[in-house]
């Protein structure tokens, strides 16, 4: 088995990364899955710049042309020297599964391959696949805690020169930490802001950091179950001028629909109420959120939840296909959720 914990990845970087040539990066921080592939591709030694040496793929290519992985690998570069396939937007396509399994058996010379994924589920097929792998790394990426996030307030700010006191960076937690990029993004925004200055206080972080953080999109999630539109387009117009991708809202809505349809399905089978199943299942929520989900659990019926839960998953697939429209598929698709929920 070949898997690293999240925390572990820079460690991973250093000593061990060239040992691989085929990886698996997942998990429900998409800029942080961003960031580390980008990483990893630096260190295969292939020139990025070259387009016969990187072939970057969507999975809707592969969807196409569920053999062309197969075929890229096994293809010889025009010019010779070795190449990198990188692919985004992967789920648990059955056919990439089957060519990740031919291809850790036997990796062609000279090829790596790069393949992002969403936020996987433990025992779904391209993450089982990965991880089942002596030759495939899987390399999973969460959202910042708050040791990681001070870890990338040091690095971005002492990289400009700057101090910042303390309860400036209290400040700054408290804003930053759903989406790695989005949170780099509002570091270097404050950095440029504070430029000619030794050291950041409290009042420069409230006039230029927006909210990129995690909570803000627990906000519009909350919303959309409690079928709110108001709350839920204040939520979004909230996230939209902090620059946070809208994409991580129709994500983070999906997976709070596979956890109640995870739910749904163990009051079922042991006939438990939703106050039950919410003190096991649900222990890791936010005490404020859990009246919410609760609430939801007595109103949605399980058929429901997995129809809802298919369409969030199916209107993400499109955001991926078509992405000068993302913003647009996932407002659409939310405010389609949330009005579900009010007539519930």
């Amino acid at each position: 088995m070949a898997e690293i914990k999240s925390h572990e990845f820079e460690g991973f970087l250093e000593r061990s990364a060239r040992n691989y040539r085929l990886f698996v990066i997942y998990g429900p921080d998409r800029g942080l899955v961003s960031e580390r592939a980008t990483s990893l591709a630096g260190r295969t030694g292939v020139a990025l710049d070259d387009p016969f040496s990187l072939i970057k793929l969507d999975i809707g290519d592969l969807q196409r042309d569920q053999g062309r992985l197969l075929d890229e690998a096994g293809a010889i570069g025009l010019f010779g020297g070795d190449k990198l396939i990188w692919i985004r937007g992967a789920a648990n396509e059955k056919y990439l599964v089957d060519s990740l399994q031919v291809l850790s058996a036997n990796m062609p010379d000279g090829t790596f391959v790069l393949i992002e994924g969403g936020d996987l589920k433990k025992g779904s097929l391209l993450r089982k696949a990965a991880e089942t792998a002596r030759t495939v790394m899987a390399i999973p990426c969460y959202a910042d805690d708050a040791r990681a996030l001070n870890g990338l307030i040091d690095s971005e700010l002492s990289s400009a020169g700057l101090g910042i006191r303390p309860d400036a960076r209290q400040a700054l937690l408290e804003l930053i930490g759903g989406d790695r990029i989005a949170s780099r993004n509002e570091l270097r925004k404050l950095a440029l802001y504070c430029r000619g200055k030794s050291t950041i206080e409290e009042h420069h972080v409230t006039e230029i950091i927006g909210d990129a953080s995690a909570i803000s999109v627990d906000d519009a999630v909350d919303a959309v179950l409690s079928g709110n539109p108001s709350s839920f387009l204040h939520a979004m117009q909230k996230i939209i001028s902090s620059k946070t991708a809208v994409f991580l809202v129709i994500q983070a809505c999906l997976k709070q629909f596979q956890l109640l349809d995870a739910m749904k399905t163990e009051m079922e089978e042991k006939r438990l109420p939703a106050a039950q199943v919410m003190q096991t299942l649900g222990r890791h929520l936010h005490f404020r959120r859990k009246p919410i989900i609760e609430q939801a659990l007595r109103t949605w019926s399980a058929e429901a939840v997995a129809r809802e839960a298919n369409r969030l998953q199916a209107a993400i697939l499109q955001t991926r296909k078509r992405a000068s429209l993302e913003d647009s598929i996932a407002l659409q698709t939310l405010l389609s959720t949330t009005l579900q929920s009010a007539r519930r």
